[in-house]
């Protein structure tokens, strides 16, 4: 009986102190809507006529009470109503949205008392949802019970997770990838003091551990390796597949999917995520049944598609929904004044930032970050036992502003405080939890391909094919202005050399001139990702040979090796089953390669990645790498990027894993940590060590329609979030 009036009574205060709140709140709220109306002229609270201070505020009050009523009741419909939505144009009709809210509630005050213009009504109503949102905070956070409801709410869960009773339940892991962040970037952030939290935890026995990624350094290989165990047969970040007669580009839906189905079947398991997992911002689901912004899971129809609900957690309530498309609007703007800036120093190398390209990175680096942390506190705040989520803010920039510099540095500054955000949060979450950091690749600066050499990789191929090009190309050829701008004089005739032998019929050892064989109709397909292209022929049903390219196009693979923005060339090979060429007539047999001659600028582990990527089903015909020049760390992307990744050479191939000393070494002293299917075991074995075997569930069925085939007659869009 006493502990029954004791719970009793002890209700009754929990209640009585949420409904102090719901006042305070509400009394805030009142004042702040007597104060905007004696601000600004386009807004009243009052009569023609004018009324008494109290009428005034009761007036207010009344308005306050329905804004906040419409707030929560009628809200959350509106986003539910606006998921399909892009999530951009959702960002910029939150205003409107909660503008409209407001003249609802001013229209839903007695007597017409409460008026304001549209424009007025717009900004009135994200002043009162910030401030409305910043009171309740404050008072939940001296009470604890109120301060986990209240991040309840802001991730979209109601309650915890029910324990199973245990004294101490067995801790969950959190894996935070920050996308793109490379090793080399991370320390010196740290050193700068870019990241505190991340400084603390090393201060505090994290280990700090360098990984090597695959020859497709890029985020679908090395998440599709993390997540499922195998990246198997994806070359690059985009190719083609002459089985199929389509290109595969990893940011896709159509190909995410396809890319985890053959993972799951190559492997026989879910992924790493498969018990209890949750899959956050990433391009694979890993196995998870909790999914929010997973590019795999976008291609599927009906109720299995739960892709968009982590934007639905997250707005519906409309101090998110206000909160970050104010930073979104801020964050174009920043780009804005940045990329201007950039321009007016004349700083190099510089690519083109105008267009839409604003908008993008202001997804990148307030939407999707704001969703997916707010999903990973939900997460440990529902006690999921693995969580993997992606932050692809850095990334994002880096492409653009290089990965080194002043814009990159902010973004790294906020990343920290996401981080440490999360880490907050999981104090107040009803398991402890290890946070892993890691990455899933870096970045390497350098000037374009376009920008060093005049010409791009694809003009440079169709030249050695004997095919139609720009004028420009040719104006190169003979030396004229535009011949390229990087590399010094040496580069540039070396790159005119390569030119002259692509456009003109080569001599063969005899003297003779060399007849090239009539080629068919079709045109070879060029894709780039990053400093690696491929090159495909189309209308050869197999891979072809080095010969057999010789014979139709004399002078194509000797163009590419020989010119100096390019390091090596794969290709294979009727005589000695494939080969790298290179430059000064350079020729090795891959079953002879190790990491010196031609590949030995590349650094250790080159030659493995190489032979690895040889022995794909769906390798391209010829596999073109940029030069790497380790005295300056720099590369040349094939595509419009000043930090790039993708290929081998410099940053791009050395991401990071940084775990709690609770977890076991990932690799035993004097051990290398190679391949994203080798991070995939070490991050199995952790989630053992933690919560038990991680026992496979059954294997998803294919989704057959929503796999629609990507035609190749159409422009490949060169996807910058990788």
């Amino acid at each position: 009986m006493g502990d029954g009036r004791w719970g009793g009574a002890e209700r009754w205060r929990s209640a009585g102190r949420a409904l102090g709140r719901v006042v305070a709140v509400w009394a805030v709220s009142t004042l702040t809507m007597l104060i905007l109306a004696a601000l600004l002229p386009a807004f009243a609270l009052q009569s023609a006529e004018g009324d008494t201070f109290t009428r005034t505020a009761l007036t207010a009050a009344a308005a306050a009470g329905a804004f906040g009523l419409l707030g929560a009741l009628v809200w959350p419909l509106i986003v539910r109503a606006l998921l399909l939505v892009p999530a951009l144009v959702l960002g910029l009709l939150v205003f409107f949205l909660n503008g409209s809210l407001l003249l609802v509630a001013l229209w839903l005050v007695p007597d017409g008392r409460g008026t304001a213009d549209p424009e007025t009504a717009v900004v009135v109503a994200a002043v009162m949802s910030a401030v409305a949102s910043a009171t309740s905070t404050g008072l939940a956070v001296r009470d604890d019970d109120a301060y986990r409801r209240r991040l309840y709410r802001l991730t979209g869960r109601t309650r915890p997770r029910v324990s199973d009773g245990s004294p101490e339940q067995a801790p969950g892991t959190v894996f935070l990838q920050l996308d793109g962040v490379g090793l080399h970037v991370l320390r010196g952030a740290v050193a700068d003091g870019l990241m505190p939290t991340v400084a603390s935890w090393l201060e505090a026995g994290h280990r700090l551990t360098p990984w090597r990624t695959d020859w497709s350094s890029q985020t679908g290989a090395s998440q599709l390796g993390i997540l499922h165990g195998s990246n198997e047969d994806v070359p690059a970040f985009r190719w083609y597949e002459k089985d199929t007669g389509r290109v595969m580009v990893s940011n896709r839906p159509a190909s995410a999917v396809e890319l985890q189905r053959r993972a799951v079947r190559r492997t026989g398991d879910g992924g790493l995520l498969t018990v209890d997992g949750a899959s956050r911002g990433n391009l694979f689901s890993g196995g998870a049944d909790q999914l929010a912004l997973v590019l795999s899971m976008a291609a599927r129809r009906g109720r299995r598609n739960r892709s968009r609900a982590g934007y639905f957690a997250y707005f519906s309530d409309p101090a998110n929904a206000v909160r970050t498309a104010g930073s979104l609007v801020a964050e174009c703007f920043r780009e804005i004044f940045q990329s201007t800036g950039a321009l007016l120093r004349r700083e190099t190398p510089r690519v083109s930032r105008g267009g839409t390209y604003p908008f993008v990175r202001a997804f990148a680096t307030v939407v999707e970050r704001d969703v997916v942390v707010a999903a990973v506190m939900g997460d440990m705040l529902a006690g999921r036992t693995a969580v993997y989520a992606d932050l692809v803010a850095y990334d994002e920039v880096a492409h653009h502003s290089g990965p080194h510099g002043r814009d990159t540095d902010q973004v790294l500054r906020r990343l920290d405080r996401s981080v440490a955000l999360i880490a907050t949060v999981a104090e107040h979450a009803p398991r402890p939890y290890r946070i892993v950091l890691l990455s899933d690749h870096g970045q390497s600066p350098g000037e374009t391909f376009e920008g060093a050499y005049g010409l791009t990789l694809k003009e440079l191929v169709r030249a050695g094919c004997g095919l139609p090009v720009p004028r420009r190309v040719r104006r190169i050829r003979r030396g004229r202005p535009g011949a390229g701008s990087g590399g010094g004089s040496e580069a540039r005739d070396a790159a005119r050399d390569a030119l002259r032998l692509a456009l003109h019929r080569p001599v063969d050892e005899t003297g003779e001139t060399a007849k090239e064989l009539p080629a068919r109709p079709s045109e070879p397909i060029v894709l780039a990702s990053g400093n690696l292209g491929l090159v495909s022929f189309p209308d050869v049903p197999h891979r072809m040979t080095r010969e057999e390219i010789d014979r139709r196009h004399p002078a194509l693979l000797r163009a590419l090796a020989h010119h100096p923005g390019i390091g090596f060339v794969l290709v294979a090979s009727e005589e000695h089953g494939s080969v790298v060429l290179a430059r000064d007539g350079v020729e090795v047999p891959v079953a002879e390669l190790d990491d010196g001659g031609p590949l030995a600028v590349f650094g250790p582990g080159a030659a493995r990645a190489v032979r690895r990527t040889d022995g794909f089903p769906h390798v391209a015909d010829i596999m073109v790498n940029s030069m790497y020049d380790p005295a300056t760390g720099t590369v040349h992307a094939f595509e419009e990027q000043i930090g790039s990744h993708g290929g081998l050479g410099g940053e791009q191939s050395h991401p990071f894993l940084l775990s709690p000393p609770e977890l076991s070494p990932p690799v035993a002293a004097g051990e290398e940590l190679v391949g994203a299917e080798q991070v995939h075991q070490v991050l199995r074995r952790w989630l053992r060590e933690c919560s038990g075997p991680q026992v496979p569930l059954e294997i998803s069925p294919p989704t057959g329609g929503s796999e629609s085939l990507l035609p190749v007659d159409r422009p490949v869009a060169q996807d910058k979030n990788r």
